[in-house]
C-alpha cells in the first residue's frame, strides 16, 4: 500500500452492528479498551455507516472520501468535518462496498467493515470498482517488498491472504498477457511464502484470474525443493498455472482453463521440485505436466481425455481422478476416494454476507465435489454470528473462551503465540486458518503441552494451520486423549492442510516427543506435512541433531484412520508409527534425518537394526493397507557411515500390506539398504521398487515396546 497510509484495517469495534442485532464478544471488548483506534458501525435499519477515529494531524478539517473497494479507481468526496466522527447516510447499497479515506495534513487512514472484521493481513479485491491489474500489482509488490520472493521469506512471520470477490457482467481479474507464467509478458500473479489466494464466489468460475506463478528461489529459479507454505482455492485460472512448489502447498477447488505445469521454466536446465498436493480440481483444455517433480498426490481431479504419463519421477498417486495416467512404476491411479470431506472455505452468499461453506462427507467419490452452478453437498454457516474471528495477537484464553461458548474459530493470517494449547472440546467444532496461519508455542517455558489438543468428539474439523515450536512440548497437535475409544464412523474427524514444524526458526534447544498423535478412531487426514526442519536460520550438522529434537512425526493409535497425501520428514526415530487397526494411507513421502552423526546414535529395535524405518506398522497390527510410498535418502552423517536398514517395516501378516514402494538416494554417503523387511535391494545401486509386500518372506521386525508420550490432559484453566 502507499506509504502515506499510516493505518489500515483496524481491529474489531466495541460493538459491531451488522444487522438488526448486535454482535459482541466480551473478551474482545476488554481488549479493545487498550488498542482501539478507529471504528465503523453499520445501522441496518437506517442503512448508514458511522465512522469514528482518533485525532491525527496538526490542523484543519478531516476530509472524507469513499470508494467501493480499498483500491477503487475512484473515491468520491463526502465532505469534511472538524469532529472525530462522521455518518454517511447514503452509502453504497452493499455495506461492504464502502471504504472511507479520512485525510488530514497529508496523513490518511482507511476505514471499512471488512478491515474491521478481518484485520490487516487479509486483502479484498472487487472487480466492480478496480481495474483488472490492480490486485496483481499489489500482490506482486508485496511479493518483492517483504521478503517473500527470496530465501529470507522462508522464515518470515508475516502471513497474508488475498480474497477476490465474484466477477460481474463478464469481467475478470485477468489484466492480459501471453506466454509462460514466468515471463514478464504473462503479467502473472506471483504468490510467495505464507500466502493464500481465495475466491469468494460459490464456485471456482465466479472468480477468474489470468496467470499464476510460484517462483523458486534456489539454483537461479530451477530448484523448487524449498518453495513451501502457500495455497489457492475456489478460483479459475484462465491462462498459465505454473504451480512450481514442494511441501505444505495446497491447491483446491480449482478450475484450470489453460496450460498447467508443475515445475519452473526459469533458467534453462535441471528443473526439479519435491511437491505436492492438488485436489477437487477440473482441468478443461489440456492435460497438465508434472515433469521434474519427484512426487505428487492428486485427488479427485478431472483431466481431459488421454491416459499418458504426466511427468513425475518416483511416486505419483492419482486418486478418484477422471482420465488419470495409466499405471506404471511411478504412477498409481486409485479408482475412488473411499471417504472424504472437502476443506471448508470462506465465501459471500446471495444476501451479501460472509459465510463459511462446510462440505458434506462423501464416500467412494470420483471427480470434483462441485459443478459449474452448484457448490456441492454441504452446509452454510454464518461467519459473523457463529464464528470467532481471531487476529494476530489473540491469546489462547480468548480463543478457548470462544470455543467453549460454542463458536468456531476463523484464524485470519497471523502468527499466534500461545501459553497453553487451543482446547477443542466439543462436537463439530471447526478451526479454520487462512494465509497459512501459524499457531506457535511460546518460548517462555509456559506451555509444555502443545499447540492444539482435540477431544475425542464427533465431527471436529481442523484445517489450514501451521503448528510451530519455540519451546519443548509433548506434542504439537493431539487428536483424542490417550486411550480414546469412541466410534466416529457416523461423523468422522477431519484434519486438512496441516503442517507441523520442528526447528528452523527458534534459537534455543527444544525437545518434542511427537509432532502429531492421532488417538481417536475414524479420523480422515487430507494433506499433512510433518517436518523436523533439515535447514533453517541456525547452524546445522551435529548442532541441529542436539538442538532440534523430535522422535516421531506421527503416531496413530486410533482405529479406521485414513490419510491422503502424507508428507513426513527428518524425524529422529520412526517417522510414522502405526498402532491402530484398519489404517490406510494413500501417498507417503519421506526423507530420513540428514543429520544423524553416527550409527550408534541412530539405531532401532534395541540397537539391532541400523536407523529407523520411515513408515512402521507395529507387529501387533492385524489389518492395514497403504499405497504409494516413497522414502528418499539424503543421509550425511558426520562419520560418513550412517545407513538405514529398511525404508518400511510391517508385520508378516495376511491382512497387512503395502503397495507401490520406492526408495532411492539423492545425496550423501548413507543408503537405505532395503525397501521393506530386508527385501527389495539397496539404494547404493539405484532406485529400488517393490510393487507389493503382503505376508512376504522378508524378515519380521523384532517385537519391541514403543516409547509413546506420557498420558497427558489439558492444562488447568
Amino acid at each position: 500500500m502507499r506509504k502515506n497510509l499510516i493505518a489500515v484495517f483496524v481491529a474489531f469495534a466495541f460493538i459491531l452492528t451488522l444487522s438488526s442485532f448486535v454482535i459482541s464478544y466480551p473478551s474482545d471488548e476488554r481488549k479493545q479498551e487498550n488498542k482501539m483506534e478507529s471504528k465503523i458501525v453499520y445501522n441496518k435499519t437506517k442503512h448508514n455507516l458511522t465512522l469514528s477515529w482518533p485525532a491525527f494531524g496538526s490542523s484543519g478539517n478531516y476530509i472524507i472520501t469513499r470508494g467501493g473497494s480499498r483500491l477503487a479507481s475512484d473515491f468520491v468526496s463526502l465532505g469534511s468535518t472538524s469532529k472525530l466522527t462522521f455518518t454517511d447516510n447514503k452509502p453504497n447499497a452493499d455495506k461492504y462496498e464502502n471504504y472511507y479515506k479520512i485525510t488530514r495534513n497529508a496523513i490518511t487512514i482507511i476505514l471499512s467493515l471488512e478491515g474491521q472484521i478481518f484485520g490487516s493481513n487479509m486483502y479484498f479485491y472487487d472487480r466492480k470498482h478496480e481495474k483488472a491489474e490492480t490486485a496483481r500489482n499489489e500482490i506482486n509488490s508485496q511479493f518483492s517488498s517483504i521478503g517473500l520472493s527470496g530465501s529470507n521469506g522462508e522464515w518470515t512471520t508475516k502471513r497474508q491472504a488475498y480474497y477476490f470477490k465474484a466477477n460481474v457482467d463478464g469481467q475478470t481479474y485477468d489484466s492480459g498477457g501471453a506466454g509462460s507464467a514466468s515471463s514478464a509478458a504473462a503479467n502473472s500473479i506471483e504468490l510467495g511464502f505464507y500466502s493464500h489466494i481465495g475466491g469468494l464466489g460459490k464456485v471456482p468460475a465466479d472468480v477468474k484470474l489470468g496467470s499464476v506463478f510460484t517462483r523458486p528461489h534456489l539454483s537461479g529459479g530451477a530448484n523448487a525443493t524449498c518453495t513451501f507454505w502457500r495455497s489457492m482455492e475456489n478460483v479459475a485460472v484462465m491462462r498459465d498455472f505454473a504451480w512450481t512448489v514442494s511441501q505444505s502447498t495446497s491447491a483446491r477447488r480449482m478450475l484450470i482453463e489453460s496450460t498447467s505445469k508443475y515445475i519452473s521454466d526459469v533458467g534453462n536446465t535441471n528443473f526439479w521440485g519435491s511437491g505436492g498436493f492438488i485436489a477437487d480440481t477440473h482441468y478443461t483444455s489440456s492435460r497438465p505436466n508434472w515433469g521434474g517433480q519427484q512426487q505428487w498426490y492428486t485427488r479427485n481431479a478431472i483431466f481431459p481425455s488421454g491416459s499418458g504419463a504426466m511427468g513425475g519421477s518416483y511416486n505419483m498417486v492419482w486418486q478418484g481422478c477422471v482420465n488419470p495416467p495409466q499405471a506404471d512404476n511411478a504412477n498409481s491411479p486409485i479408482p475412488a476416494t473411499p471417504i472424504i470431506r472437502e476443506k471448508p472455505f470462506l465465501f459471500i452468499d446471495n444476501d451479501g454476507e460472509y459465510k463459511v461453506f462446510v462440505p458434506a462427507w462423501q464416500k467412494d467419490r470420483v471427480g470434483v465435489s462441485w459443478s459449474s452452478t452448484d457448490m456441492g453437498e454441504g452446509k452454510v454457516q454464518d461467519l459473523l454470528t457463529g464464528w470467532y474471528i481471531a487476529k494476530e495477537g489473540d491469546t489462547d484464553v480468548e480463543i478457548n473462551t470462544a470455543l467453549k461458548a460454542g463458536r468456531n474459530i476463523f484464524f485470519t493470517p497471523g502468527h499466534y503465540s500461545l501459553n497453553a494449547p487451543i482446547q477443542v472440546n466439543r462436537k463439530d467444532a471447526i478451526l479454520l486458518g487462512a494465509g497459512i496461519a501459524s499457531v506457535t508455542l511460546e518460548s517462555a517455558e509456559k506451555n509444555t503441552w502443545g499447540c492444539i489438543y482435540a477431544d475425542d468428539k464427533d465431527g471436529i474439523i481442523i484445517a489450514g494451520l501451521l503448528m510451530d515450536s519455540f519451546n519443548s512440548t509433548t506434542y504439537q497437535i493431539r487428536i483424542g486423549e490417550e486411550g480414546a475409544n469412541a466410534s466416529h464412523a457416523a461423523n468422522p474427524i477431519l484434519l486438512t492442510d496441516i503442517t507441523c514444524r520442528v526447528g528452523g526458526v527458534q534459537s534455543k534447544n527444544i525437545q518434542i516427543h511427537t509432532s502429531m498423535q492421532i488417538n481417536s478412531s475414524n479420523v480422515v487426514g487430507d494433506h499433512f506435512w510433518l517436518w523436523r526442519a533439515d535447514h533453517g536460520s541456525q547452524r546445522g550438522g551435529d548442532a541441529r541433531w542436539i538442538r532440534d529434537r523430535c522422535k516421531n512425526g506421527l503416531i496413530v493409535t486410533g482405529n479406521d484412520v485414513t490419510l491422503y497425501g502424507l508428507f513426513a520428514e527428518h524425524y529422529q526415530e520412526y517417522e510414522v508409527l502405526w498402532l491402530g487397526e484398519r489404517g490406510r494411507t494413500y501417498f507417503f513421502q519421506n526423507e530420513p534425518p540428514y543429520d544423524a552423526p553416527n550409527q550408534a546414535s541412530w539405531s532401532s529395535q534395541g540397537g539391532k537394526v541400523d536407523g529407523y524405518a520411515a513408515f512402521k506398522v507395529a507387529n501387533t497390527v492385524k489389518e492395514h493397507h497403504s499405497i504409494g510410498m516413497g522414502s528418499y535418502a539424503v543421509i550425511t552423517g558426520t562419520d560418513g557411515k550412517v545407513n538405514k536398514k529398511n525404508g518400511f517395516e510391517i508385520p508378516n501378516s495376511p491382512n497387512v500390506k503395502l503397495e507401490k514402494m520406492c526408495t532411492t538416494r539423492f545425496a550423501g554417503p548413507g543408503n537405505i539398504q532395503n525397501v521393506i523387511n530386508g527385501t527389495g535391494g539397496s539404494t547404493a545401486t539405484g532406485v529400488k521398487r517393490v510393487a507389493l509386500y503382503n505376508n512376504g518372506a522378508g524378515m519380521q521386525p523384532y517385537d519391541e515396546e514403543f516409547d509413546l508420550p506420557d498420558r497427558e490432559s489439558y492444562p488447568a484453566p
